[in-house]
Formats: structure tokens, sequence, C-alpha cells
């Protein structure tokens, strides 16, 4: 077995190919309307934690399933330009990569179709995180349960920090939430539990009750807030010119890492996932608009809001 010494962060899940395209409005039912410009670039929950990451300065990893299409081919060329290890990455041939369709609205707001691909996911026998010796956290978007229950497992017997991206509520949410130990939700991951509009507060005693001792709700334009052993945390969002907001939240998660790498607080990790988002939210796509350390501190510096 080779081991991939200095590799601090395993990323697990999704990659794929976002088509991005401006609108000027959105059309009706039965509409058309012209797009104002179009991209078509990388993205994906995991993936782009992980692109993040590196920008930051922090050495990673993608576990993953991707083909030997056009769509994988071009996943696969961007994460090693990046600087994200792929070693374990997985390439089946003959299948269809993930990608979008995503349509940006004059706000910067998006709407997003995305199709899974065929490609197979990854299985439970496939994950083995001996292999990153020096590895301090697991990262998950929770899209595919098995393979994220079997590493979650791994990684508390290996004594890594276990953090899961939750998008969206599916079959095997609640056996995954069980085993993170920070869970970063999007603000309608819940609902399926608690129901639509529940105070934020409830949903975060909910969340925490399944097993995370960290739980974070981000807000999209209002920020985000968190519930861990500090008390509830409210985080606001740093105010920037937003172009598009796709993939704000998986740089959220991503940057999230960071200071909690370094030991800091709920709170300050809080502050630093929002200013990095803000950030990414100035140009168009999910990963064209990643900042830099050196970026985030200065806005940081500038303090936007107070946060916390």
């Amino acid at each position: 077995m080779d081991l991939m010494g200095g590799i601090e962060v395993v990323g697990l899940g999704q990659a794929c190919v976002d088509y991005l395209g401006r609108v000027p409005l959105y059309p009706a039912e039965d509409g058309k309307v012209e797009l104002e410009e179009i991209h078509m670039l990388c993205g994906g929950p995991a993936s782009t934690a992980m692109v993040t990451l590196q920008a930051l300065g922090i050495k990673t990893t993608f576990l993953g399933s991707i083909s030997d299409d056009h769509f994988g081919k071009m996943i696969l060329r961007n994460l090693q330009e990046k600087g994200v290890d792929v070693s374990c990455l997985k390439v089946v041939p003959g299948y269809c990569s993930q990608f979008a369709f995503i349509a940006i609205s004059k706000s910067g707001a998006r709407t997003i179709f995305w199709h899974r691909g065929t490609v197979p996911p990854l299985s439970a026998k496939e994950i083995n995180l001996k292999e990153f010796p020096d590895a301090k956290v697991l990262h998950m978007d929770g899209l595919m349960v098995e393979a994220c229950i079997e590493a979650a497992t791994q990684a508390r017997a290996l004594g890594l920090t276990v953090v899961l991206d939750a998008g969206s509520w599916r079959e095997g949410s609640r056996e995954v939430c069980a085993l993170v130990d920070i869970l970063i939700a999007s603000e309608g991951f819940a609902d399926p539990l608690v129901g639509e509009n529940t105070p934020v507060e409830e949903t975060l005693e909910t969340l925490k009750s399944l097993g995370p001792q960290v739980v974070v709700i981000t807000q999209g334009a209002k920020g985000s807030v968190g519930l861990g052993p500090e008390g509830l945390v409210r985080q606001e969002a740093f105010q920037v010119e937003v172009v598009d907001t796709t993939g704000a939240g998986d740089v959220y998660h991503g940057a999230y890492i960071y200071p909690l790498l370094k030991g800091h607080s709920m709170a300050h990790c809080m502050r630093f996932a929002s200013a990095a988002a803000a950030l990414s939210c100035t140009r168009v796509g999910a990963q064209a608009g990643i900042p830099t350390l050196e970026k985030v501190e200065r806005l940081l510096k500038r303090g936007s809001p107070p946060g916390g």
C-alpha cells in the first residue's frame, strides 16, 4: 500500500462540469430567453471544497468517480491544475460524468438543473483512509451514502474530524449524520425532519440531536447560524458585489475547515468561511472566484460584519 503523506484533508463526493448562462430574466413555463453570456466550468460540492483548501495552502485529496468522457477529462484536468491529489480518483470508462445547467439571474442568484451522471458511485470496499496517514479531516458531501458511512466510520477510528456538507435530505442521511462531528447544512436540508418555516434555533437543536457536536446552517445572503459547545453563533454575510452565487456554499465548507485545522473556535471558522464564500461570489462559476488566504484576511481586516 502506497501511503500519501502530507495530505491534511480528504474530500469524498461529487465533481462535475457546469454550464453557466446569465439571463436577464427567468422565463415562464413554455417561454424562452436569450443567454447574455455562457461559461463551461468545473464545480461539485466536495471537489470545490478541496480546491478552496488548496487555494488557502492546505494539501488535499479527492475521492470520487468520473468517466473518461469529455466532462470527466475536464474534471480531472481541473483538479490536477488546482493542485488537488487525484491518485485515488476512480475513472470508469464508458459512462457519463456528472454535469449541470445553471441559470444566473441579474442579482447573481442561480437556478440549477443537474444530472448525476451514469458513473457507478464509489463502494464502501473502495474506501481506505489509511492511505492518508497525515489526514486530519474527512469532508463529505453525502451523495454516495454507502461510501460516506464507511469513510466516516474509518475516519472516527483513525481520529479524524468528520465534516458533512448536507445539501438535501435523502435516504441514509440520518445514518451519515450520526457519524459526523461537524454538520454544515443548507437552509432547507432539515425540512423533511422539522417542516418548513421552523425557527432556525429549533432546526439546529434537531440536527444536533442526530449526533454532530457542531451544526451550522448556511442561509445565503442572510449569513449563517451555528450551534456548538460555545452556544448559538450568528454570522452575517459579508457585503460584496455579487456576480454569481454558484458554489458559494461549497467554498464556505472548504474555508470552514482551514481555521478548524488551526484549532480555532466555531465562531472564528464561521467568520472565515463567510468571508471566503462572499469573495467567491464576485466571479462566474463555482471555482473561478475562490480566494487566496491573503484576500480572505484582507476582507476580514476590513471587517464587513462583526459576526458571532
